[in-house]
């Protein structure tokens, strides 16, 4: 057994209980194995300990939520990716950076250091490597809500994939081009982003998991225009994808099928849903029984239920823009429907006393009912003064206009005839 490899195993067997002597080792192994002065046939044997040194040294701070320690890992390997192949490279950069993934508030870090090796994938010419940290960075920056340079990453991107014909990171890049553009609500370039993902991935093999991404974002898009029959069946293909994968984003495709359901006035149908085969394991999560509740309030046109849903599990339906965007939307309609039962049987009616009702604020409860008039929910007119609200019959229409118009119409027909036939008669 060569001295590398003591060392090596010596400092994964201490990883867990002396880290910090795990951490020297490892240090001690990358910088005695550069490979400079050892015979030719080792040298691959020296290469693969300093590797496996490498991604051990990630992960000894991956499990220390040490994202700074990763970072210098990152930086440390450039040494050993220039002796190494591209696509070698590329592979090991990769795994490095995924370590980043379950550190808490790391993003910022992530940021600076592919920033760092973009500019070094540049000078040493590694075209590859560049675009694929490039794109990730795009990512990071659609997390960090950093649109703007996002979109200008991505079109110079854009340009030189192109130009290359790379049709796999093309697709990843569109993809990631239709996702920032539904965040600041262009949904016209959203789509067409998104068509052409779609364009480039029909010309490859898109591996089952980029493919789940793209039918998830369809069903946004979809949900986006209040087209909740289709978004649910996007939804359900990356359900069905995901799960096939164990991939634990497959609970976020759950919670969009669920939302549909609820979105389409259909909640009783949450609990069908819950019992298929794929969605029982996940039944009794959370972020499930978050929707339950919702589906709960939502059947029995239940304002506080719902309010107190939203309250409970703030966290499982919050942290996503989709679901807090169209819950948001749902609350709005609960609440017109709520309002409109109260104040129906009245002729006129105390703003206080409706507020009262809903469980809601004064000055909120006058607002919306301000934009229900507007909007021609009921008719009707608020009475400040008195703090009254003074509901109104439907007025009858009066078609006599309509018809005055339908009238002069057949006659203008009539006159026209009549010039007609007075011209062939000259």
């Amino acid at each position: 057994m060569s001295s590398t490899e003591e060392i090596l195993k010596e400092a994964q067997s201490l990883a867990s209980s002396n880290p910090q002597r795990a951490e020297a080792l490892y240090k001690e192994l990358l910088v005695s194995t550069s490979g400079n002065g050892v015979p030719s046939r080792q040298k691959d044997e020296v290469l693969r300990h300093q590797e496996n040194a490498l991604v051990k040294l990630g992960e000894l701070y991956r499990d220390q939520k040490n994202a700074q320690g990763v970072a210098e890992v990152i930086n440390l390997s450039r040494s050993f990716m220039s002796s190494t192949a591209k696509a070698k490279t590329a592979k090991l950069i990769r795994t490095l950076l995924d370590f980043f993934t379950t550190i808490p508030d790391s993003q910022q870090i992530q940021i600076e250091v592919l920033e760092s090796n973009i500019d070094w994938a540049k000078k040493e010419k590694r075209i590859f490597l560049k675009h694929s940290l490039e794109t990730r960075l795009v990512a990071l920056q659609l997390e960090s809500l950093q649109y703007k340079p996002a979109i200008a990453l991505i079109d110079t991107l854009l340009t030189e994939l192109k130009r290359l014909d790379d049709k796999m990171i093309l697709t990843e890049v569109h993809l990631l081009e239709s996702r920032v553009y539904r965040g600041i609500g262009n949904m016209a370039k959203a789509k067409a982003a998104l068509t052409s993902a779609r364009t480039a991935a029909n010309s490859i093999y898109c591996p089952p998991h980029l493919q789940a991404q793209l039918d998830l974002q369809s069903g946004v898009l979809h949900a986006e225009d209040k087209d909740y029959t289709t978004a649910y069946s996007y939804f359900f293909e990356t359900f069905e994808n995901l799960s096939a994968q164990d991939d634990p984003n497959a609970l976020g495709a759950l919670k969009y099928m669920l939302l549909c359901k609820i979105m389409l006035n259909l909640p009783e149908d949450v609990t069908s849903l819950l019992s298929i085969k794929l969605a029982t394991k996940y039944a009794q999560l959370r972020d499930v029984e978050s929707m339950r509740a919702i589906a709960r309030a939502h059947q029995n046109r239940n304002l506080a239920d719902f309010e107190k849903a939203l309250k409970d599990y703030q966290k499982e339906l919050s942290s996503d823009p989709t679901i807090r965007t169209h819950l948001s939307a749902l609350y709005d309609t609960l609440l017109e429907q709520n309002l409109l039962r109260i104040v129906e049987p009245y002729s006129v009616v105390e703003v206080e006393y409706v507020a009262q009702q809903v469980g809601q604020g004064r000055q909120a409860v006058e607002l919306k009912l301000s934009q229900m008039i507007l909007d021609k929910v009921f008719h009707g007119v608020l009475d400040q003064g008195r703090g009254c609200l003074l509901v109104f019959d439907k007025p009858q229409e009066d078609n006599t206009y309509g018809a005055a118009i339908q009238t002069l119409e057949q006659v203008g027909k009539v006159v026209d005839s009549l010039y007609a036939k007075t011209v062939k008669i000259a």
